[in-house]
């Protein structure tokens, strides 16, 4: 018998909101496990119901998630960025100071494996499509109750956050027409623009929410689980034909690698992370996280 937490970030005020989160717990009841629902709020409140993912205490005083994954989690969102919200909150309470890093963590990453998690998407959401997700309620019951899972990369960054999806960084004027901006590109030992190219969009991807701009594919099936980050740069260059009159296009320069570094020239550049917009001020750079969180995704009746 599992015991299973279901974490909603919607305040439940929509029936169909609500109706979908009774759904899934009822059908866990159903199955015999123990359910708990949760309405989560604020900060403090998300931190109240991953604590009781904690493992058992540590002779080095950290704590890291359960192993044994005694209780599981499911949790309920409208948005890729309510998600993103409740790994960076998991990252925040199981990542270890660099200096009390232990010998338990691999090589190439910073975070041990987080807990995994069923999401239960409230609303249609990118990542939970594009990853092929469970999407009903019963659906998304079953699967917790399972065992099967799917490993996922995460990405870091030094402004403290995570990103699930992808980060499109360049913004757009009164027309919806692009606005150029510069900056040093720098993926790994690779740079794909010295600073003085008229950069129109960057794209940072794990998995494919940013993969087109205005239909141009930045990104060619860029993968969430294959421990590499794909970025992208449209930049605009003018095509001179044999006859008639010059035309602009969009060359797209890509690169893939462990780490990306991003030093704009503007004083603010807007960008759109796991659709959640935001400004940049000053250079950031991202990293991989191989394989750092998961989600159940299927259940099989020999699973029971």
């Amino acid at each position: 018998m599992h015991d299973v937490l279901v974490l909603s970030l919607v305040d439940g005020g929509e029936c169909g909101t609500r109706v979908a989160v009774l759904h899934c717990a009822d059908t866990l009841r159903e199955a015999g496990a123990r359910v708990e629902t949760f309405v989560a709020g604020s900060d403090h409140e998300i931190d109240e119901v991953l604590s009781r993912l904690d493992g058992p205490p540590r002779p080095d005083g950290l704590v890291f998630p359960d192993d044994d994954a005694k209780t599981r989690l499911v949790v309920a969102i409208e948005s890729d960025g309510q998600l993103r919200h409740v790994i960076r909150r998991l990252v925040r309470r199981y990542a270890p100071p660099p200096s009390k890093r232990p010998d338990d963590i691999a090589t190439n990453r910073t975070i041990p494996d987080l807990p995994t998690i069923a999401v239960l998407p409230l609303a249609d959401t990118s990542l939970v499509t594009g990853l092929g997700l469970p999407r009903t309620p019963a659906e998304v019951a079953a699967a917790v109750l399972g065992r099967q899972i799917r490993r996922l990369d995460l990405l870091r960054h030094d402004g403290g956050s995570v990103t699930l999806d992808g980060v499109l960084l360049g913004g757009t004027n009164e027309q919806g027409t692009p606005v150029a901006w510069r900056g040093r590109i720098e993926v790994d030992d690779a740079v794909l623009s010295e600073g003085n190219d008229p950069i129109v969009a960057l794209s940072v991807a794990n998995a494919g929410g940013t993969s087109t701009l205005d239909g141009l594919p930045l990104h060619v099936g860029p993968k969430p689980d294959d421990g590499l980050i794909d970025v992208a740069i449209a930049v605009p260059v003018t095509h001179k034909p044999l006859l008639g009159k010059p035309r602009m296009r969009f060359e797209v320069r890509r690169a893939s690698g462990r780490a990306v570094a991003v030093t704009p020239h503007e004083a603010e550049l807007p960008y759109l992370e796991d659709g959640v917009p935001g400004t940049l001020t000053r250079k950031r750079s991202w990293w991989i996280e191989p394989g750092a969180w998961s989600v159940y995704t299927a259940w099989r009746e020999e699973e029971r």
